[in-house]
């Protein structure tokens, strides 16, 4: 798409010019690259790829939504920074209504990140190798901080697998059906000395849980969501948690303080005062200001209004960098043993590792079960029926699941939703990495589809 706009003089000059760097090096690293050869790997017919890039570079206001489709590959922070670079080379970036924005798998991602819940830094993405950083958190915190990153999820389930991580806490999270490689995280689990797990409902991670904490769900405690246009929402209890259920903040202060660490807070309203606090970006942000439609970040003080979109006027670094990216091929590509590309992901009528969703008769009526999206070209080169049942199988595992035929996919390549833990897509995905952000490659395997009989097996 960018070579395409380049070729069309559609790229603004101006905005290049003014607000960015690197614009030679990435230039040059595109004098290779075709919008035919694009074609040929994407699938996608030249003169649609063409018509996208300028529709996308001459449209007034234009914003890049993207999802996991970009992000769980081995080549997923060049991904991300070819969007950025179509953004600045369009100049569709720092207005309202354009930017690159990213959908986040659940509700409270981005605000669990905003916070923290990342290897590398502190709330308000400070990054724990700062010593300045560190020392202020220490203060505040009364105790010592590490000033090397920890480890990704991925990584985690690695090291205990060596041994060298010998218990977790496990909250709000199933891994047992969201994690790649579910036949290593299951042995990663069982090899812990201690596992405690922090949820709703018995999921199946927390079945293999030597201590199960019962938490209040999000109807039945106080707090605050971040979405994904960076708004901090309130969230207020309609409803009292059932039974010993209690809210996962009281849980979290009561384990500090057992361990060794006191921490006591009387509302999540107090804790909301301590990030403010800490975390410049979030500095303005008071539960007594989210009512009625809450704030987006940065809001550096308790007078700010809010900032309805980024980098309006400069970038945070200055300059906005191009990045000189080049096409990687996935980890694993088809061969004559597995010749089909296996891609998973999400479906409408279910969540995540339906913990919830699975629940929900009304959810349920639509789809509750696993399959696979295959063209009708495949399925007929393999004898298979639309709707009989296949051996989907990896180099890491296989299921048995549905055949669904239809062209929403390309020949060669097949869909399984990972939500059914009965038909684990999971079961077969790698768990590869991506260098910079240690995100698997859920999104590309090469796998090998067999039809199957009940009686027989595969064939």
């Amino acid at each position: 798409m960018m070579r395409a706009i380049l070729d069309a003089g559609a790229h603004d000059e101006s905005f290049i010019d003014d607000r960015t760097e690197g614009f030679d090096a990435f230039r040059k690293a595109l004098e290779d690259v075709s919008v035919e050869d694009a074609s040929r790997l994407c699938g996608i017919p030249a003169d649609r790829l063409r018509d996208a890039a300028l529709r996308y570079a001459r449209a007034e206001r234009a914003s890049i939504v993207y999802s996991m489709g970009i992000t769980q590959h081995t080549h997923g922070t060049d991904n991300v920074l070819s969007l950025a670079n179509l953004a600045m080379l369009t100049g569709q970036i720092g207005k309202a209504s354009s930017g690159v924005n990213p959908l986040r798998g659940q509700n409270n991602v981005q605000g669990a990140c905003d916070l923290g819940a990342l290897p590398n830094v502190f709330p308000g993405y400070q990054s724990v190798a700062d010593d300045a950083i560190r020392e202020r958190f220490e203060a505040a915190w009364d105790t010592a901080l590490p000033g090397t990153p920890g480890l990704t999820v991925v990584e985690m389930m690695h090291a205990a697998a060596r041994g060298e991580v010998k218990a977790m806490l496990i909250m709000g999270e199933n891994p047992m059906v969201s994690d790649p490689n579910l036949n290593h995280v299951e042995e990663a689990l069982r090899a812990l000395e201690f596992l405690v797990v922090q949820d709703i409902f018995l999921t199946e991670t927390a079945q293999l849980a030597d201590v199960v904490l019962p938490a209040a769900s999000f109807a039945e405690t106080d707090g605050t969501f971040t979405n994904t246009e960076r708004r901090v929402l309130l969230v207020r209890r309609a409803l009292p948690p059932p039974g010993e259920a209690r809210p996962d903040w009281q849980i979290l202060c009561d384990l500090s303080t057992r361990l060794g660490r006191p921490m006591g807070y009387d509302s999540p309203a107090q804790i909301m005062e301590e990030i403010g606090s800490l975390s410049p970006i979030y500095g303005g942000i008071r539960h007594d200001r989210l009512v009625p439609d809450g704030l987006q970040w940065p809001c550096p003080d308790t007078d700010h209004p809010g900032t309805r979109f980024l980098h309006e006027g400069r970038f945070s670094r200055g300059n906005g960098k191009f990045h000189a990216v080049s096409y990687r091929p996935p980890a694993e590509t088809p061969d004559e043993q597995y010749p089909f590309v296996l891609s998973t992901g999400r479906i409408l009528h279910q969540f995540h590792t339906g913990s919830l969703s699975r629940r929900s008769e009304a959810l349920n009526a639509y789809v509750n079960e696993g399959y696979a999206e295959m063209h009708p070209d495949d399925l007929a080169a393999l004898d298979v029926a639309d709707g009989a049942l296949v051996r989907v199988a990896t180099r890491r595992g296989a299921i048995v699941t549905k055949a669904v035929a239809t062209e929403r996919v390309a020949s060669g390549t097949i869909f399984v939703p990972f939500h059914f833990v009965e038909r684990a897509a999971n079961r077969l995905t790698q768990d590869a990495l991506e260098p910079v952000a240690k995100i698997p490659e859920l999104k590309v395997a090469a796998c090998r589809v067999e039809r199957w009989d009940d009686t027989h097996g595969a064939h």
